[in-house]
């Protein structure tokens, strides 16, 4: 991928990341789980394209935030970065005591083994997990203090993981069942879009991935073949791994703690579950190491636009590395990976990823229609009129869904939609072209994709909503009282050239020339 592989052979990219969970989908949805995964990633999709086309138009780093700064204002922009922020913590948490339940297998323990069970706590939050802490600091002490052995620890643990997913496959296969395969789907399509919106955050890592925009030299090919290659290929592995995970095992029986390694076992070849596990532990420390870095690049560069405190833009003289960001991150993902439990997390972090990917579709929606000085009054109102049809017919048929498996609802949703997007399609002129590479179809793929989020949005639970609505909560808190002055006065003292310079962002311009001192 050209100028990609420098950038992604550092970092990791998005087929390196967890291809073992969520486990307990496999067994909560059963064999119909290939489903999921499948509408998962037409949705990841319908996103990876919108991401494309910020990537390669507005090549600088900060993905999502920098994207949504640009076109939707501060606030927005605010709120995503909360939300890109727990999702690193989230997911790195729930990664985290993954591994040591594949260490577990690979000690012939059970994972509790390596907990401390408080009885005395909600089960969800008394399963206390000091391993995945030391993990944790391991790794983060790896990231800051050794950015070369990561980057060689990365490379060899790929090579590691995609041997072992070959093994997984090719080997399970030898070992099917096709009476495990029935019931195929024993709670009908609402089990299906479920396990969807559940599944979703498997699908993560192309926004660390649109973030090396700025360091390609060729953005306009390498990142269209790199994030829509790579969105293709794993939705495609995660399928083949669904498909021979359940011929293998009845979902009934299937552990969610270490699926893969013990349906060898189930099936008689337990020195299998060895190589797997040994695999699925050195993917998931790759994932690890990647969200570190991740999540600390994130922070800073949130830090820098002083929505957070610049004492988290601080970068370490001698590693050269953003120490305060990388401790800070580290501590709150240790603190949730200690004491909260797989699928509380997993909940959580799809609600996350879906409405950040639902903000971004919006906001290349916004990119191609508004234009200031170009669009006119009247266009406006259209552009804010189509808007709201599409985002409120897609929240009717989100909720319509998850509370009926009638047909009324969708008679009068879906036209709504339709005339939302039809209407920008006819009615409103394009404001501006991308310059490089665009997403196709306009507005028909963007909104869809803003629709099928939303829909999957409506499939979660009312206890993770709770939690995400506490924690958005507390972002706006934060944001009123802290935010909002410190990146205004941020503001004020910005050059008149950089105000041009941060205006061309809307037409596309590399990276440096807007490397705007805050």
């Amino acid at each position: 991928m050209g100028g990609v592989d420098k950038g992604v052979g550092r970092r990791g990219c998005m087929f390196k990341r967890n291809d073992f969970f969520p486990e307990e989908s496999f067994k909560s949805w059963g064999p119909a789980v290939v489903l999921s995964y499948v509408i998962s990633g037409i949705s990841a999709l319908l996103s990876v394209f919108c991401y494309t086309e910020f990537a390669v138009e507005i090549p600088v780093a900060g993905g999502s935030f920098a994207y949504l700064r640009v076109e939707l204002g501060d606030f927005v922009a605010f709120l995503a970065a909360g939300n890109i922020l727990l999702e690193y913590v989230i997911g790195a948490a729930a990664v985290a005591r993954s591994w040591t339940s594949y260490f577990a297998t690979l000690c012939n323990k059970n994972p509790d083994d390596f907990r401390i069970v408080v009885h005395d706590m909600n089960p969800d939050y008394g399963h206390l997990d000091p391993l995945a802490v030391l993990a944790l600091i391991i790794i983060a002490t790896l990231a800051v203090f050794s950015t070369k052995g990561s980057s060689i620890f990365n490379k060899i643990a790929t090579v590691v993981h995609l041997f072992v997913i070959a093994f997984i496959i090719i080997v399970g296969l030898m070992n099917v069942n096709p009476a495990n395969y029935t019931p195929f789907a024993p709670f009908g399509v609402r089990g299906v879009f479920k396990a969807s919106a559940v599944l979703f955050f498997a699908y993560l890592g192309f926004d660390a991935v649109s973030t090396m925009a700025e360091e390609t030299k060729n953005p306009g090919r390498d990142i269209p073949i790199g994030l829509v290659g790579s969105m293709v290929i794993i939705t495609m592995i995660y399928c083949l791994l669904a498909v021979t995970l359940c011929l293998m095992q009845n979902y009934k029986t299937i552990d969610i703690d270490a699926p893969f390694s013990v349906a060898f076992s189930a099936v008689g070849w337990g020195w299998a579950k060895y190589i797997v596990a040994l695999g699925a532990l050195k993917g998931m420390t790759t994932v690890l190491l990647v969200t570190i870095v991740g999540a600390s690049r994130y922070l800073t560069h949130i830090a820098r636009t002083h929505m957070m405190p610049p004492w988290f833009a601080h970068v370490d003289e001698k590693t050269g590395t953003p120490m305060n960001a990388t401790i800070s991150m580290v501590t709150a993902t240790s603190v949730i990976a200690l004491f909260t439990n797989l699928r509380i997390l997993s909940n959580i972090l799809s609600i996350s990823t879906l409405s950040i990917f639902m903000l971004v579709s919006v906001g290349l929606l916004v990119r191609r229609y508004y234009s200031s000085g170009v669009t006119t009054r009247g266009n406006q109102v259209k552009l804010i009129v189509y808007l709201v049809l599409i985002l409120g017919a897609s929240c009717g048929m989100s909720c319509y869904r998850a509370n009926s498996d009638g047909w009324i609802g969708w008679v009068i949703t879906v036209p709504l939609w339709l005339l939302g997007t039809g209407g920008l399609w006819l009615g409103v002129p394009q404001a501006k072209q991308p310059n490089f590479w665009g997403v196709p179809l306009v507005p028909w793929l963007p909104s869809l994709s803003v629709a099928i989020n939303i829909f999957l949005l409506g499939s979660m639970d009312k206890d993770s909503y709770i939690r995400f609505g506490i924690w958005t909560g507390f972002i706006l808190i934060y944001y009123v009282l802290f935010g909002l002055h410190a990146s205004y006065d941020t503001a004020k003292v910005v050059t008149q050239e950089g105000d041009k310079l941060w205006n061309k962002a809307e037409d596309g311009v590399k990276g440096e020339e807007l490397n705007v001192k805050n």
